[in-house]
């Protein structure tokens, strides 16, 4: 494609990278944001995000979160090479990835993956919660932090969603009732106390790549401190990870017992997500978890 065809882009990106765009290509970017693959004169190769109506923020908390899980030293995330997300010469916003050279995941890279979630998650967090509101799709995610898990799974995840979703007509005004009657069980449904672990936070299959020598790496994260559950919760929703992806986990960090009965627990903020920014089935989803656990 020729440069000229994203003439603002490619300027801005040369201007914070220090070196003129030679060629531009649309690459497949998600729902929210348009996407590049940009080739530069240094010889350097990089993953462009900008923006199309996402939420202000959303590429300054995407670049924090890939610093957060990075830090580990277990799973692989792409370098942040540039982020404009104020106001820019020409007024948008854009986040400049290491291009990652993508192949399919295989069962082999799937072992890895749940070796190196395992290890994410045994890093720890400082608490329920993450220094700072970030976002999961285009939706807002709170964070601020609370002493115990139900509280926070409570009040900074299902809580504000299931109001969201009524008010969006997404979901019947009595469901509030039954989130209410869900809150007050929590602490009898969620298992052992943990403590608190490093997520990606929504961990589909589309988040989980794998390079053309077959390693995989992680993108998009929507991170806090939370139940690790909730990761394998969300990637057993959708579906997409071989099984040897959780034997692996298993054998490195095993779950709790107990753990099959919670899976659909956690999968109630996801499938609330998907209930407000999709409606469709997604909340006769969300209703018929509820009746399951109240």
């Amino acid at each position: 494609m020729r440069v000229s065809g994203q003439g603002w882009l490619a300027a801005e990106v040369g201007r914070a990278l220090r070196s003129r765009v030679t060629a531009v290509e649309r690459v497949t970017g998600g729902d929210i944001n348009d996407a590049h693959r940009m080739v530069l004169a240094s010889g350097e190769v990089v993953f462009v995000k900008t923006d199309r109506g996402g939420p202000a923020g959303s590429f300054a908390a995407e670049a924090a979160g890939l610093d957060w899980l990075r830090e580990t030293r277990t799973v692989r995330v792409p370098e942040v090479r540039a982020l404009r997300d104020g106001e820019t010469t020409l007024g948008r916003r854009f986040l400049a990835l290491e291009w990652i050279e993508t192949a399919r995941r295989s069962p082999a890279s799937d072992e890895e993956l749940g070796r190196r979630l395992a290890g994410l998650h045994r890093s720890g967090a400082p608490g329920f919660g993450y220094v700072h509101d970030n976002v999961i799709g285009s939706l807002p995610q709170p964070n601020a932090p609370l002493p115990t898990w139900p509280e926070f799974y409570a009040h900074r995840r299902l809580l504000p969603l299931a109001r969201r979703a009524v008010a969006a007509g997404r979901l019947p005004s009595e469901s509030l009732a039954s989130f209410d009657r869900l809150v007050t069980r929590l602490p009898s449904l969620a298992g052992p106390e943990e403590p608190p672990a490093r997520l990606h936070g929504d961990l589909w299959a589309g988040n989980a790549l794998a390079d053309h020598t077959g390693r995989p790496w992680l993108v998009d994260p929507a991170v806090y401190g939370g139940h690790r559950e909730m990761d394998l919760a969300m990637m057993r929703l959708f579906g997409g990870f071989d099984d040897r992806c959780f034997a692996a986990y298993q054998e490195v960090h095993p779950l709790a017992g107990g753990w099959p009965e919670r899976v659909a627990l956690w999968q109630l903020y996801p499938l609330l997500v998907h209930t407000i920014l999709f409606g469709g089935g997604y909340g006769a989803s969300v209703l018929a978890t509820l009746r399951r656990y109240v």
